[in-house]
């Protein structure tokens, strides 16, 4: 079985024909030249879907490209300013809100997972669905509904009544499509909501979504994999910069290279593994002696050099997640973390004592980890350093937005203003924001725990430029990557883990495809013999 951080692989499955409506079907959903600012920021300038019944429908575009705007906009989550819209073949003036969109048979599943830690998974699965008066389903119907699509979706059961906060976070987006699947939508919205899934529980979904669609259900699909939307898409439509570029592109007739170009109007950056040498690396600042993550497991020893790009990867639960975490203090069974400065070591006792020492940590889930959502791009970026921004009590924001500029040219942040919230940047340019808040710290070690998760093909360049650049300069980047490309054009090297134990140790010369998924399941590539 494979889990939420297991790396994937290109490869994908022979795409299947692009359905062709029958004369004088109507489409599920036709939205035209459909437009939406938030005050002087244009999100969508014209955007054009058409939507057929029965077919996967893939729209893809960078961040900030409008794709998620006009889903936020058929979801009822905004109301778009012009344009027009048909439902069924019925015109629809505007969606008003989330209920709206459900009484009209559309059911969303956003990348960010939505649940409540403290309910139930029942509880979870049937959020939004009750009267202000009373429940529209029968309590025993909701469970004999929830089990039922689970089993479809999950290959282990989860206990309906065991609370959302217990599960893995694949597990508790399964609860969100599920959400979404119990009040049997003709059209299902997946906005990115496949990168918080392992890799069986995506596939299982990818079969009950090909059962849906045979059923006559449409699935508008969002994704930045592109073997994702090889395997499952009929066709694909393309925005860039608020508008569409490309219209229902059967997925037979197009090419990752095409759709790179449709994407960024042709800018696409030469790969790592093509234009980088050997690098030289400088002393050791990051040293884990004997760390025992759990009782019965081989402890681990890893140490770390100013200027290396160091990968961690391994399917979920085999211990490269709480490796990470060990190397900024948090106590596991045994063993300790060493910072180095010039060949004196001191001890990491904890998170706090790490970051005082030059380790900083960027983790997994912007949401619930590293955003305030009411606060503006320039509050969240400058929370770890306000002490330097205060004078006699009082912060001097000026000082962080000087910052701010820097590190958002440094990352190519889009933003229309440091004053706006946070949440109204694309889930790429949140990112940026997070690592660069941690940036302005300027670290000697950066422990990045899937920063690219969600993150659209340009922001990543991005993001590998900002890292090289960093490990030039001498910081030392320790990251948990789910994404097999990712790993083999970034990492100097790249360490397995099985088990809770390190199974094995790849270096940039050995490093390949086989290599490393042999090495998830325990076996040799015998290729690099």
């Amino acid at each position: 079985m494979t889990t939420a951080g297991t790396p994937r692989t290109a490869e994908a499955e022979e795409p299947t024909a692009a359905r062709t409506p029958t004369t004088g079907e109507a489409m599920r959903i036709e939205a035209v030249g459909v437009t939406k600012s938030f005050g002087a920021t244009r999100a969508l300038t014209s955007g054009t879907l058409r939507l057929a019944p029965g077919e996967v429908h893939t729209v893809i575009g960078e961040n900030g490209s409008g794709k998620s705007t006009l889903v936020k906009i058929l979801s009822g989550v905004h109301t778009m300013d012009g344009g027009t819209l048909t439902v069924d073949g019925t015109p629809i003036d505007r969606i008003t809100s989330p209920r709206h969109a459900r009484d009209l048979g559309i059911a969303t599943v956003f990348q960010e997972v939505l649940t409540v830690a403290s309910r139930s998974v029942l509880d979870n699965i049937w959020l939004g669905t009750d009267g202000v008066i009373r429940q529209t389903v029968p309590k025993a119907e909701r469970r004999r509904r929830a089990e039922e699509v689970l089993g479809r979706l999950a290959d282990t059961p989860i206990d309906l009544d065991r609370p959302a906060g217990e599960l893995s976070l694949s597990q508790r987006q399964l609860c969100c499509i599920a959400r979404a699947l119990v009040t049997d939508p003709r059209i299902l919205i997946l906005d990115e909501s496949t990168s918080a899934l392992d890799l069986d529980s995506r596939d299982r979904l990818f079969e009950v979504v090909r059962e849906l669609t045979a059923a006559g259900t449409s699935v508008l699909f969002i994704s930045h994999r592109m073997d994702e939307i090889f395997t499952i898409t009929d066709v694909i439509t393309v925005f860039r910069s608020g508008a569409t570029v490309t219209e229902r592109t059967p997925v037979a007739q197009s090419s990752v290279p095409a759709l790179i170009r449709d994407m960024t109007g042709g800018e696409v950056r030469e790969s790592a593994a093509e234009t980088e040498g050997t690098r030289e690396f400088g002393p050791v600042v990051l040293e884990a002696e004997q760390v025992r993550l759990t009782p019965a497991a081989a402890p681990v020893d890893l140490s770390v050099r100013a200027g290396e790009l160091v990968g961690l990867v391994g399917l979920e639960g085999q211990g490269q997640d709480r490796f990470l975490h060990a190397l900024r203090g948090v106590p596991t069974q045994s063993g300790t973390v060493s910072r180095v400065v010039d060949e004196t070591r001191h001890r990491v006792t904890g998170p706090e004592d790490a970051y005082q020492h030059g380790v900083v940590y960027v983790p997994r889930e912007r949401r619930g980890e590293a955003m305030l959502e009411h606060l503006s791009i320039r509050e969240n970026f400058g929370l770890p350093t306000l002490r330097r921004d205060t004078r006699a009590g009082l912060v001097r924001p000026a000082r962080t937005l000087a910052r701010l500029r820097r590190h958002a040219e440094r990352l190519r942040l889009a933003m229309h203003s440091h004053g706006d919230s946070i949440s109204t940047l694309s889930g790429g340019n949140q990112q940026k924001v997070v690592i660069a808040r941690w940036l302005a710290s300027e670290p000697a070690v950066l422990l990045l725990n899937d920063p690219t998760r969600g993150v659209d093909l340009k922001a990543k360049r991005d993001l590998y430029a900002v890292l090289r650049g960093l490990c030039a300069d001498g910081v030392a980047v320790v990251m948990l990557s789910s994404e097999v490309d990712e790993l083999l054009e970034l990492m100097d090297r790249v360490i397995v883990f099985r088990e809770s134990a390190v199974v094995a140790e790849i270096p940039r010369s050995s490093l390949s495809r086989s290599a490393l998924v042999g090495a998830y399941f325990g076996h040799k590539d015998r290729t690099d013999d």
